[in-house]
């Protein structure tokens, strides 16, 4: 999937008006998850997306300045950051993230998104994971 795709998808899905909110939601998302997994892993998955989308991952996963990758978090603090980090509140950080890795795993191949889930608490694997339509229960 290209670079554009991507970020078409993302937009339509979330109902966003622009494409620079998708952007925001795209890095507010994979920045917070290259927090949370470890960062073997968040590169593997960033080699899987178009370059400019893996780069979200990957500036967190090396970033000299943070170290500590696979940070135990609750589903709730990691939807904190998201949102913060997007400048939205919980509730369309959470929609916005949950469409951004509904298109993740439609771009990858393999097992990464199954590994990506693993790594994850099950709480914030069922959300993150719940898709862009119906409700989480």
């Amino acid at each position: 999937m290209k670079h554009d795709t991507f970020i078409a998808q993302v937009q339509t899905r979330a109902h966003l008006d622009s494409r620079g909110a998708a952007e925001a939601a795209t890095r507010a998302t994979l920045e917070t998850l290259a927090e949370r997994i470890p960062s073997s892993l968040a590169d593997n998955l960033a080699a899987q997306l178009p370059r400019e989308i893996g780069e979200h991952l990957r500036r967190v996963a090396t970033a000299p300045d943070q170290p500590d990758t696979g940070i135990r978090m609750s589903y709730g603090d990691f939807l904190d950051r998201v949102a913060q980090r997007a400048g939205e509140d919980k509730a369309k950080a959470t929609y916005e993230a949950r469409t951004v890795m509904e298109v993740v795993g439609e771009a990858t191949q393999g097992k990464v998104t199954d590994k990506v889930r693993q790594a994850l608490d099950d709480d914030l694997a069922h959300v993150l994971f719940s898709g862009s339509t119906g409700s989480i229960s």
